[in-house]
C-alpha cells in the first residue's frame, strides 16, 4: 500500500533507511510497504525456488528469492541512490556477477516471478508489468495460488512481452531462458 498524502519521491538511498524487519518497494518515487507472505505464498515460493536452484547447481546463474532488493534504474540518475524504482521480486534469477553487489541486484534480473495475492493484482498485472518490460527482464511469471495458474510471458526481439501464455496445475513449462529447465507445476500447487 503507498503511504497517502506523500509529495516527495522516495529513492534508493531512502530505502537503504527502512527498518530491516519491514519489506518496502518504491515505484517511480511511489514507496508502498509489502504485506507479510501467507504460508501458502511461502510454499509455492519455496518449491520454485528448489526446483530453479536445483537445475542451476554449477550453472552461472543463481535464484534469489524475497527478501532481495532490485534496483531498476531508468539511466537518468547520476549514481545508484538516486534510482526510484526499488522492487523486491518473490523470485530473482540473475545471469552475470556484474549486476550482483552487497544491496541486491542493480539492473534488471534475466527472470522475475511473483506471487500474487489479492492485495497485490494491480501491482503485479499492470505496474510491475510495465516496468519489467521497460526494465528488459526476459521472462516474467505470475503464479496465482488461489487459482493454481501461471501467466507467462517473454520479451521479444522488439523489447515487447509476447503474447501471455497461461498454465494449470497439470502442466509443465520449459523455461525460455533455460531450455533444459521445465518446471513440474504439480509439485508447486500439490501443498494445496
Amino acid at each position: 500500500m503507498p503511504l497517502s498524502g506523500e509529495d516527495k519521491k522516495y529513492t534508493f538511498a531512502d530505502y537503504l533507511t527502512y527498518p530491516e524487519d519491514e519489506r518496502w518497494e518504491i515505484i517511480d518515487g511511489v514507496q508502498y510497504l509489502q504485506a507479510s507472505p501467507t504460508p501458502v505464498h511461502q510454499e509455492v515460493l519455496t518449491e520454485l525456488v528448489r526446483q530453479i536452484a536445483n537445475h542451476l547447481i554449477g550453472k552461472p546463474c543463481k535464484v534469489y528469492p524475497a527478501p532481495f532488493c532490485v534496483r531498476l534504474p531508468l539511466g537518468s540518475e547520476k549514481n545508484e541512490y538516486e534510482v526510484k524504482n526499488i522492487v523486491e521480486p518473490d523470485i530473482s534469477i540473475i545471469c552475470g556477477k556484474s549486476k550482483i553487489d552487497d544491496k541486491g541486484c542493480n539492473g534488471a534480473p534475466d527472470m522475475i516471478i511473483q506471487i500474487i495475492s489479492p492485495s497485490s493484482i494491480k501491482m503485479d498485472r499492470v505496474v510491475k508489468f510495465n516496468k519489467y518490460e521497460k526494465a528488459g527482464v526476459k521472462e516474467y511469471w505470475i503464479v496465482e495460488p488461489d487459482q493454481k495458474l501461471v501467466s507467462v510471458v517473454v520479451l521479444q526481439i522488439n523489447q515487447r512481452y509476447g503474447r501471455t501464455e497461461i498454465y494449470t496445475e497439470e502442466d509443465k513449462i520449459a523455461v525460455s531462458i533455460f531450455p533444459d529447465l521445465v518446471i513440474d507445476l504439480s509439485e508447486v500447487f500439490t501443498s494445496q
